[in-house]
């Protein structure tokens, strides 16, 4: 019996390219979604369109029997700017998986969205599970905690300044992480699983209580080859400080945004409803996942 066809937003960015690789290393056809030309080989066909290009959408999900929606905004300049991707995008793609009768729905979220009163990313990603939980699709939400591995230009901060020696944090606070590749073998155990339908699931790397920021800071520290790092955790009024310096300095390019700073310095971002042990388990040990990534890192000359 051949494996499901699954349609994929997001396969051009760094959790979506994996999912991609790894779906279509596992036999799956891959329709993918792109802005870009991309090649196609036997198992990965592009499609051009975008999130706000409907049409494009419905030829994305026709033939297929899964979408996994990973696609959206990270960062904005302002609520407008995440709802018009991460709210409408994901209206736009379960309507057009209903035209072409996709009924399995895979919804990639965010922790944020647990706390969606602490800025615009969270509140956008909070409406967008709303949009997927009242589609009547046969749907599945998955929050990913902090999302590591070769390729993510978003961690890469932390492991640059590891490195120097000096990692400035957010206030005192636990964050749950995941290793890319982790992540993408979850959402493909998902498709299978009926039981995970209605269901919201945060999978992590296994450490039940988390990481606190300094901890996880040392564990870079590690992985980049440091013995010592120092550690400065950073008050809420600084670090809101810091994202408009780096917005002068950096412009749109900015790493640190006035939305990110409100959502950072939320003292618990632990995974909470992690899937049963008897679905899926981590398979990459952070520390081990760390220094592979600062590998990586070094291997394409960004470290």
């Amino acid at each position: 019996m051949p494996l499901p066809t699954l349609a994929i937003t997001g396969g051009t960015g760094f959790v979506g390219a994996t999912l991609v690789r790894h779906a279509a290393m596992r036999g799956h056809s891959v329709r993918a979604l792109t802005r870009k030309p991309q090649s196609s080989g036997s198992k990965i066909r592009w499609v051009d369109g975008s999130l706000d290009q409907p049409e494009s959408l419905v030829r994305l999900a026709v033939g297929a029997d899964v979408v996994i929606h990973v696609a959206g905004a990270i960062n904005a300049a302002d609520r407008a700017g995440f709802q018009s991707d991460n709210v409408f995008g994901t209206l736009n793609m379960v309507e057009a998986a209903k035209a072409a009768g996709a009924r399995r729905f895979i919804h990639v979220s965010s922790m944020a969205a647990r706390e969606p009163e602490l800025s615009d990313y969270g509140w956008s990603k909070a409406r967008s599970e709303q949009v997927v939980g009242a589609s009547g699709l046969d749907w599945t939400i998955v929050r990913p905690p902090a999302v590591y591995g070769p390729g993510d230009r978003e961690t890469l901060e932390l492991f640059k300044m590891a490195k120097r020696g000096l990692v400035f944090l957010p206030p005192h606070g636990k964050l749950s992480v995941i290793e890319v590749s982790d992540l993408s073998r979850f959402l493909l155990t998902l498709i299978s699983h009926e039981e995970t339908l209605g269901d919201t699931y945060e999978p992590d790397d296994g450490y039940a209580q988390g990481w606190t920021h300094k901890q996880f800071a040392e564990a870079i520290g590690a992985a980049v080859g440091r013995r010592r790092v120092t550690t400065l955790s950073v008050p809420r009024g600084l670090m809101r400080a810091g994202a408009r310096i780096d917005r002068l300095v950096r412009g749109k390019r900015a790493k640190l945004t006035l939305d990110r700073a409100n959502y950072f310095s939320h003292p618990d971002w632990v995974a909470h409803r992690r899937p049963p042990a008897e679905l899926w388990r981590p398979h990459i040990e952070t520390n081990a996942g760390l220094k592979a990534t600062a590998v990586a890192y070094r291997a394409a000359g960004w470290l």
